[in-house]
């Protein structure tokens, strides 16, 4: 989630997310919602490049 804003990922790995529609969005802080059946959890995490809409690949640092 971003500014409020939700973003459906594809593929999550341990320090990158791949979506299916990437659109433009700065650098900084985010976080990431994984629900799985009845379960949730959620983590900050920081976008050191941002999103650009012309890749599916967005790098991921963990926020300690």
């Amino acid at each position: 989630m971003f500014s409020g804003h939700s973003i459906p990922v594809a593929q999550l790995g341990p320090d990158f997310l791949l979506l299916d529609a990437p659109a433009d969005h700065p650098a900084g802080p985010g976080s990431i919602l994984l629900r799985v059946d009845q379960s949730e959890r959620r983590w900050d995490v920081r976008l050191p490049n941002g999103i650009s809409s012309t890749s599916k690949r967005v790098a991921v640092m963990a926020c300690i």
